[in-house]
């Protein structure tokens, strides 16, 4: 069974074009994350954004989250 992503997330695509429009060291602080993680790139923004806008949102320094 392959597994879908929902509209509620952030496209990879999205993420890739949203990249491209930060200064190169943002960029590389967020991919640096995303690899050390091991998540893809989308999900770094998302928890980023998520941990801007509700304290209680899923961080980094939370346990590494179940993607779906």
């Amino acid at each position: 069974m392959q597994t879908q992503l929902t509209t509620e997330h952030l496209s990879p695509e999205l993420a890739q074009q949203f990249l491209e429009g930060l200064p190169t060291s943002i960029r590389t602080a967020l991919e640096s994350r995303a690899e050390a993680m091991n998540y893809p790139v989308w999900a770094i923004i998302e928890m980023a954004i998520a941990g801007y806008l509700d304290d209680e949102a899923l961080s980094f320094v939370d346990c590494k989250p179940k993607l779906n």
